[in-house]
């Protein structure tokens, strides 16, 4: 989390920086397939420009009518931690005026799913931001945790929470109360993220996993998105009550009338979707 979380190692800086006129997050689009490349140099530390970029980008992709969204980074790390400017607020013994729990509704409301691309280091706050997505994949060298602890605070922006649900309450108190780092295949293990890719694949797996996820039923996969939300925050029983509302869109939707029309013709697997 912040410098003061990066080994020396780790600050080597990257290869293409982008000068100083960069927005913090590049923005363009790969298909139907919103791709968002934090490059807040110099390693993407998260603080009020990085997160008005992620928002501005989510908000940007929902706009170009994205079926998917990618979320990577430009820059030798996915994003070691939060800005420190943020802890100045403790001077006057409050909380940082930063809303970090807006970044939080927006990617849980996005009604299309995103895929988070993590190498290098992700701690702190990176972490936070890649448990937002929907689905994690690692570089297989990617080092990742929760060290809020070795600067005397916790997971500011739902990484306890998180971790509770993805691995536990054993696991989500070692990760925020040691304060280490993990190597993604511990955490692919522990259930923390989804899938681990030699580092020279993550590109490629990364965007073919967008890809499908755009070229699918989207309008069902909002609704899956939206009854795992309602099941976190109401339960299963609650959720049971609310999935006919839940999947209403489905029964409307041109894609549920393909697929059928498919399989009748086609069988299984064959269908092509629009999103709509």
């Amino acid at each position: 989390m912040s410098e003061a979380g990066l080994d020396p190692t780790d600050a080597i800086p990257p290869t293409e920086a982008p000068d100083s006129t960069s927005p913090p997050v590049a923005r363009q689009m790969d298909g139907t397939v919103a791709v968002l490349t934090m490059q807040h140099a110099p390693h993407n530390f998260l603080g009020t420009e990085l997160v008005a970029g992620l928002l501005d980008g989510l908000r940007w992709a929902q706009a170009q009518g994205a079926r998917a969204v990618l979320l990577r980074s430009g820059l030798r790390n996915f994003c070691a931690g939060a800005d420190v400017t943020l802890f100045e607020s403790a001077d006057r013994g409050t909380a940082p005026d930063l809303d970090l729990v807006e970044v939080l509704r927006a990617f849980d409301a996005l009604p299309m799913p995103i895929v988070a691309a993590v190498h290098g280091v992700c701690i702190g706050g990176g972490l936070e931001t890649a448990l937002a997505c929907d689905l994690i994949v690692a570089a297989e060298s990617a080092k990742i945790g929760s060290v809020e602890a070795t600067l005397g605070v916790n997971p500011l922006m739902g990484g306890i929470q998180r971790v509770t649900v993805r691995a536990g309450a054993a696991r989500a108190k070692e990760m925020a109360l040691l304060g280490r780092r993990y190597d993604a295949r511990t955490l692919e293990r522990w259930n923390v993220i989804n899938r681990v890719v030699p580092d020279d694949k993550l590109g490629d797996v990364t965007a073919t996993l967008a890809h499908e996820l755009a070229n699918g039923p989207t309008i069902a996969h909002a609704s899956t998105k939206a009854i795992v939300s309602h099941t976190l925050a109401h339960g299963v029983a609650a959720t049971d009550e609310a999935m006919r509302e839940l999947q209403q869109h489905i029964w409307r939707s041109e894609d549920l009338r393909r697929g059928l029309a498919s399989l009748a013709a086609n069988g299984p697997g064959a269908a092509r979707f629009e999103g709509r």
